[in-house]
Order: structure tokens, then C-alpha cells, then sequence
């Protein structure tokens, strides 16, 4: 059986279990310099001094015979070697972390994990700009970056890049190969601005398809609204588009245009902005907002805490009226 001893360089708190010659904590190391493509926020990550890190890189960097991060310009990237042990190495740690932490207790107020959550800035705005603001108080030490939707989410998801993923059910699709949890629904909804006099209190498909409209255009998504509307043959009169869907509204107040946005959007843009909220010209299936994440951090402890705190504040949505 191996003597375990302190680590030289890596500071207070660190011991080594040579596995075969391999000290395992170069493993959660290697994790967060490939994750955080920097030393300095690496070292921030597991509360170690830069200098430790910088060693544990240079020993990796001698173990792998690869530099594993090089500098383009200002910023370091991933050699292939390094990326190509990215999803290996997430994996590991997320074993680790459930084998070890199946006894110890998790407690939110001391835990100092950072988190990255994909959603759209319509998600963003009306679940998780709230639910941050839980969290400062339920979980402080906790840092959750949101980010926008890209086009490569899943790829994003399987490489360990984003944590959460916040994507329409139906955008998703019966191939997405992701453990999902159901969030809340919501609908869409006419809206214009308060003076437009050409949008009466109830808008026929023809009318709508005569209006000025503001489209979904150019994003990593597509509009599930205007998706329905191509299929039941009926095409706007598309004056302006936007990629984000927050911005939608925003392009309506003022203007002659109309969009069909979600409900819960509409509802928030129209308590302070005057805008009508109306009906759809033709009724329009919902949208299920579901949350998606890897297998590997199933059983994650902080992970899991933080699916519950989400999806216990998207039913508190789902049971209010829109």
C-alpha cells in the first residue's frame, strides 16, 4: 500500500494517491486548466496559488509530452491532445466526486463550484435572472455564468463546456441523447404597440399576413411560432427580424409592427411598456422549456442541488398565470 504524503506545490490541502505512478490530483488539475483554458482562473477555481498550478501544468505537460495549452494571441487554446482528453477527464472527476461524495454532506452556503448555463435570452429573463438572485442567497459561494444558445450545444454539453443546457423539448428532438427535466410551458402571443390602430382586439389570418412583422432570424435557434405558421401556409409580411428574442418586443413598441412572442415575454415587456397583447391569428402549440445536462454529473451533488433549485422555480412559474 502507497504512503500518502502532502503534495510539494500544491499547498495546504492536497494529497497524493499514487495510482500506478500517477498522483490523482494532477487529474482535477488537468480538469480545471482544460475548462478554464487558464492558470490563473484554474488556480482561482481550486483556491490554490498560481505558482502550485503553474507546477501541476508543467508536470502534466511532462507526463503527457504535450504542452496542452498554447498561447494564440492573448489567450491560450487546447492542443489535441488536450481536447481529445477533455470528455475523459470530466468523466473521471465526476466518478471521483461520486464515490467520495456518496458519505460526505453537501452543504450549498460552502460550496465554491461554478457552474455554466446555455439558455436563450428569453430563458435568461424570466427564470434565471430570478433564480440568481436566489442563489446569492441559498448558495453565495456559487458562480453561475449564463451564456446564449450556440449551434453546437450538444457538442458543448458532451465536452464538459456548459453544465445546463436550457432548450425547447421540441427543438431538442427524440435523437437528443441527454438525461432532460421538464421545466414550464408557456404560448404565443400577438403583441403591437399600444397605438398601432391597424391591430383591432382580434387579428385574422388574413389581417396578420397584411401587418408589418418582426421575425426570429439568423439565431442558433428557430421560432417554433413561425415554424407553425410556414407549415399552415402562411407567410408574414416580414419588415424586420432580430436574433435575439427579448429584442423582439422592443422592435414592436414605437412601430407598426407586430410579432408573436412568448406570453411570458409579453407580459413582462407590457408592465412597463404600453403594448397590446392579443391573441395568435391562428391558434399556435406551446412551448415546453426542458433542462439538459451529461450523464456525468447525475449524481453530482452540487449539480443536482442546483436542477432541483432551477426546476422548483420554473413550477413556481408553471402554476402562475401568464
Amino acid at each position: 500500500m502507497h504512503e500518502i504524503d502532502a503534495v510539494a506545490g500544491f499547498g495546504k490541502g492536497w494529497f497524493a494517491v499514487d495510482l500506478k505512478g500517477v498522483d490523482l490530483n494532477l487529474l482535477v488539475a488537468l480538469d480545471a486548466l482544460l475548462s478554464e483554458r487558464n492558470v490563473t482562473r484554474a488556480a482561482k477555481r481550486l483556491s490554490l496559488g498560481q505558482p502550485a498550478m503553474s507546477a501541476a501544468l508543467g508536470r502534466l505537460r511532462r507526463y503527457f509530452d504535450d504542452p496542452l495549452l498554447v498561447r494564440e494571441g492573448k489567450v491560450l487554446v487546447l492542443t489535441p491532445t488536450a481536447v481529445s482528453l477533455g470528455p475523459l477527464v470530466r468523466d473521471a472527476v465526476a466518478a471521483n466526486e461520486a464515490v467520495f461524495g456518496q458519505h460526505r454532506g453537501f452543504d450549498s452556503k460552502a460550496d465554491r463550484q461554478r457552474f455554466t448555463i446555455m439558455a436563450s435570452d428569453y430563458v435568461t429573463l424570466v427564470l434565471l435572472r430570478p433564480l440568481v438572485a436566489r442563489l446569492a442567497r441559498e448558495a453565495p459561494s456559487q458562480r453561475v455564468n449564463v451564456v446564449p444558445v450556440k449551434a453546437d450545444h450538444a457538442e458543448q454539453l458532451r465536452m464538459g463546456q456548459t453544465d445546463l443546457l436550457v432548450l425547447p423539448a421540441e427543438l431538442a428532438g427524440f435523437g437528443f441523447a441527454f438525461p432532460q427535466r421538464y421545466l414550464f410551458n408557456d404560448r404565443y402571443v400577438l403583441i403591437a404597440d399600444a397605438d398601432n390602430h391597424n391591430v383591432r382586439s382580434a387579428v385574422t389570418a388574413e389581417e396578420f399576413a397584411r401587418l408589418p412583422y418582426v421575425a426570429y432570424s439568423g439565431g442558433p435557434l428557430s421560432s417554433l411560432a413561425e415554424a407553425q405558421l410556414e407549415a399552415l401556409g402562411i407567410s408574414p409580411s416580414v419588415k424586420a427580424s432580430t436574433q435575439s428574442f427579448v429584442t423582439m418586443p422592443h422592435l414592436v413598441i414605437g412601430t407598426p409592427f407586430v410579432s408573436l412572442v412568448p406570453e411570458r415575454l409579453a407580459r413582462l415587456v407590457a408592465a412597463w411598456a404600453r403594448l397590446k397583447v392579443l391573441e395568435p391569428p391562428v391558434p399556435l402549440r406551446p412551448v415546453s422549456e426542458a433542462l439538459f445536462w451529461h450523464p456525468r454529473h447525475t449524481a453530482d451533488r452540487a449539480h443536482s442541488s442546483l436542477r432541483d433549485r432551477i426546476a422548483d422555480h420554473a413550477a413556481e412559474l408553471d402554476h402562475q398565470r401568464y
